[in-house]
C-alpha cells in the first residue's frame, strides 16, 4: 500500500505523462509486489527555477520518494530499483537521472479506513 510522490521538471514529458505514471506504478507491482490493484501515484512537475540539481543529473532528473510499511526485503528493494530503471528507460531516462528514496513507515503509524495498518488485514505480504 505505498504511496508514491514523483518529482520532475515541467515540460519535458508532453503528453506522455500518464503513461510515466503507470510505469512507475508497474515498477512496484514488479518490484515490491504489491497487487495491481493497490494506487497511490502522484505527479508533480515544477517550473526549471523552481528545482536545483548538479550539473551533470540533466533536465530529466526524477526523484520518486515511496512511503511503504516497513517490512520490504534488501532483495525486494533491489528488485524494486531494477524494475523503476527499467520502465522508466523508454521515457528516456539514465539511471544516472532517477534518484528513488524509501520512507519506511511501521503499519501501527499508517492510518486507513479510520484504523491503523497494522489492524487491518491488507490482502498481501509485506515481507517480500
Amino acid at each position: 500500500m505505498p504511496s508514491t510522490r514523483i518529482e520532475t521538471r515541467r515540460g519535458w514529458l508532453g503528453d506522455r505523462r500518464r503513461d510515466f505514471v503507470e510505469a512507475v506504478q508497474a515498477a512496484l507491482v514488479e518490484g515490491i509486489l504489491i497487487p495491481e490493484q493497490d494506487r497511490c501515484v502522484r505527479l508533480l512537475e515544477f517550473d526549471e527555477d523552481a528545482i536545483i540539481t548538479s550539473p551533470h543529473a540533466g533536465l530529466r532528473y526524477t526523484v520518486i520518494e515511496i512511503s511503504l510499511f516497513t517490512g520490504r526485503s534488501i532483495d525486494a528493494k533491489r528488485r524494486l530499483y531494477a524494475a523503476m530503471t527499467r520502465k522508466l528507460a523508454p521515457f528516456g531516462l539514465e539511471p544516472h537521472e532517477i534518484k528513488l528514496i524509501l520512507h519506511e513507515v511501521p503499519r501501527e503509524n499508517w492510518g486507513l479506513r479510520g484504523l491503523p495498518a497494522s489492524e487491518i488485514e491488507l490482502g498481501f505480504r509485506v515481507d517480500v
